[in-house]
C-alpha cells in the first residue's frame, strides 16, 4: 500500500514504531461476519433475501478492503499518520464508513427484520460524525494537500 503526501508532524512519530493491526482493531468487521453468519441462518429463501446478502457480502469484502489499504494509518480515534489516496481512497474518502454501511444495511434488507432500521441509522449517525472529526484532523495536518483530495473525492 503506497500513502501519498507527506506524513503529519502531529502523528506518529519517524523514530517510533507504529503498532500493526490487530485482532482487536478488527473486531467491529468480525463482529459484523459474525451477524452475516446469523442472518444467513435464517435465511427465507427470498429473492429480498439473496439480494440484501449479496449487497451485504459484497459491503464487507470492501470494508475489510478499504481497512487493509488504509494499512499503519488505521486508527480507532482520529489521527493523521498519512494521507492515503490510493485504491479505494482514490475514488472515496471514507470507504471504511461507506462500505460498512453497505454491508449492514444488506445485511439488514436480508434479515428482513425492519425494527434492526433505527439502530442502524443511530450508529451510522455516528459514524458520520466521526467522518468529519477525521476530516478536520487531515486538514489541519496536510491543509491544501487534502483540500484538494476531498475535492476530488466523493464521501
Amino acid at each position: 500500500m503506497k500513502a501519498h503526501g507527506r506524513q503529519a508532524e502531529a502523528g506518529c512519530c519517524p523514530n517510533k514504531e507504529v503498532p500493526e493491526l490487530s485482532l482487536l482493531m478488527w473486531f467491529d468487521f468480525w463482529m459484523s461476519v459474525a451477524f452475516a453468519v446469523f442472518v444467513w441462518t435464517r435465511r427465507d429463501g427470498s429473492a429480498r433475501f439473496y439480494a440484501g446478502m449479496a449487497v451485504g457480502v459484497a459491503g464487507l469484502a470492501l470494508w475489510a478492503l478499504a481497512r487493509i489499504q488504509l494499512g499503519k494509518s488505521f486508527s480507532v480515534t482520529a489521527q493523521a499518520r498519512a494521507l492515503v489516496t490510493t485504491g479505494l481512497y482514490s475514488k472515496i474518502r471514507n470507504p471504511i464508513y461507506f462500505f460498512a454501511g453497505v454491508g449492514y444495511l444488506g445485511l439488514l434488507v436480508a434479515w428482513g427484520k425492519w425494527m434492526a432500521l433505527p439502530v442502524f441509522l443511530a450508529i451510522y449517525s455516528f459514524q458520520l460524525l466521526r467522518a468529519r472529526k477525521e476530516a478536520a484532523v487531515l486538514e489541519e495536518a496536510f491543509g491544501d494537500e487534502y483540500r484538494l483530495y476531498r475535492a476530488q473525492t466523493w464521501f
